[in-house]
């Protein structure tokens, strides 16, 4: 009985000397500020997603989440570095369909793995495709400009945040419906390719947000002549989608989700998941919003893995379908 006790006793002590270390490993983390890679530049629609995000997961958790724009590569290059990143909750991305859905399969090779090489959190955000164009083109609308095309083929050029991004895709996946051929002219994001649209230099531009030309639009500065969403726009009710412009089921939507690398631990993953859960329901996140016509989307990390899957399976097949390629 001694010796049970004194076995019982020295158990417990083991114990109670582990259980401080162990609370003191949960609460180590956030003791520093987070780093959010955003992998377009400062000012479009990721960036606007992004800074939303780590404000208002910043005040859930109380720790200061610090924006870090790393652009290129239709958002290969900043998601890469989320990939290669210590897994360890200091670092996480807010990317792109772009990055996880198509550049598998508009790439011959990208520098990382998004099965292996990635921990999703949770989608964010959707925005639809807007085409944009400058008051001086010679058409109105979209059957306008599907005319214009199909009588100076190749003539009209169109600007996009990037090859392989979904408003390249979705402007690829409008002259194959539409039968028209266009000239693509890729920038590293739409926050740049807003003066060149406003001066003429670029007449047309498949944007995949409304957050950089929506008060152009509002001034007369700019013209949307169609959105690629299922449905319309709560920011321009009066801009038709491209199926009611005569190609009924046509829809693209850009998406947007937090990841973090592959092996961060899953309690911090389900921690910074939480924190966007309930800081998207905060006044904050939905003004944020608002502003580009942006829908808030919150799940589980499991569901965005499995909504990653079924997009990349969805894409995957236009993508082999159309034969469409970013190198």
């Amino acid at each position: 009985m001694q010796r049970r006790q004194f076995i019982a006793a020295g158990t417990s002590a083991a114990l109670g000397a582990a259980l401080p270390g162990q609370a003191w490993a949960q609460s180590a983390y956030l003791s520093r500020p987070v780093r959010l890679i955003v992998p377009f530049p400062p000012g479009g629609p990721t960036d606007q997603m992004g800074r939303t995000a780590a404000k208002v997961m910043g005040e859930q958790l109380g720790q200061s989440f610090v924006v870090e724009n790393k652009a290129g590569a239709g958002g290969n290059i900043g998601t890469d570095a989320v990939a290669k990143a210590r897994p360890d909750g200091y670092t996480i991305g807010l990317t792109a369909i772009s990055s996880l859905a198509l550049s598998p399969y508009l790439r011959s090779s990208t520098p990382f793995d998004v099965d292996k090489d990635l921990a999703p959190i949770s989608l964010v955000g959707t925005t639809p495709c807007a085409l944009v164009v400058h008051p001086g083109v010679p058409f109105a609308d979209l059957q306008g400009m599907v005319a214009y095309a199909k009588a100076h083929p190749g003539e009209l050029s169109y600007a996009t945040s990037g090859v392989g991004t979904s408003n390249h895709l979705a402007a690829e996946y409008l002259q194959s419906v539409a039968g028209i051929k266009l000239t693509h002219v890729p920038y590293k994001g739409s926050s740049q390719i807003v003066p060149d649209l406003l001066s003429g230099t670029i007449p047309m531009s498949m944007e995949s947000s409304l957050v950089t030309t929506l008060q152009h639009i509002q001034e007369g500065k700019l013209r949307a002549i169609a959105v690629t969403s299922p449905q319309r726009s709560r920011a321009l009710p009066d801009v038709p989608t491209v199926a009611e412009s005569g190609y009924p089921g046509f829809a693209v939507e850009t998406w947007f989700g937090l990841v973090a690398p592959k092996a961060t631990p899953a309690d911090v993953v389900d921690r910074l998941q939480r924190a966007w859960a309930a800081g998207s329901a905060t006044a904050g996140a939905r003004a944020a919003f608002d502003s580009f016509s942006g829908d808030i989307r919150v799940q589980t990390p499991q569901q965005f893995a499995d909504f990653i899957h079924s997009e990349n399976q969805r894409w995957g097949a236009l993508i082999q379908r159309l034969g469409i390629r970013a190198d």
